[in-house]
């Protein structure tokens, strides 16, 4: 008898695999031979689900984004210590997102990315979650704020906390 295999759940399990894999290895140092051999499926299986790299990359940040801090914050606190809490949460992979963002990137134009499918979900995300705080009118203004105190985080070593600049 044939093995009855649920292709969503593949795909997302494939998709969230493919997540770790381009964290740790980067986006530019791994084409989808090197992919389909660490997530221990064959070359044709992966491009059954994922027609490209780019289509990979893009499940793989809705699996991630998936996984962000849910801000379950949202109703204790002040507005700022739940801004506080979230910098905090947002803090532990920052930097290692950032660099994968920006491998990603290389190359690509400013309409590019403003039109690249899987950087429309992360900002959508983040600013999501930083809309359940503050409310969707000063979500990206604040956003601003939170990512450049990150940035500031990641670039001082953690000399300059971003939970406490938000």
């Amino acid at each position: 008898m044939p093995k009855i295999v649920d292709h969503t759940a593949h795909r997302r399990d494939l998709a969230g695999k493919a997540a770790a894999v381009f964290s740790a290895k980067g986006y530019g140092a791994v084409g989808m031979r090197g992919m389909a051999a660490e997530l221990g499926v064959s070359k044709s299986a992966l491009y059954h689900y994922f027609p490209t790299k780019q289509a990979l990359f893009l499940a793989a940040t809705e699996a991630m984004m998936a996984r962000e801090p849910k801000v379950r914050l949202a109703q204790e606190g002040s507005e700022s210590e739940r801004l506080r809490a979230l910098a905090q949460a947002m803090r532990a992979d920052f930097g290692a997102e950032m660099a994968l963002v920006f491998d990603y990137l290389r190359g690509k134009s400013r309409a590019e990315v403003r039109e690249d499918a899987a950087m429309g979900v992360a900002l959508e995300t983040y600013e999501g979650m930083v809309a359940q705080i503050v409310g969707a009118a000063r979500a990206r203004d604040v956003l601003v704020r939170l990512m450049g105190a990150l940035l500031l985080d990641v670039l001082s070593g953690g000399a300059v906390a971003a939970e406490d600049r938000v």
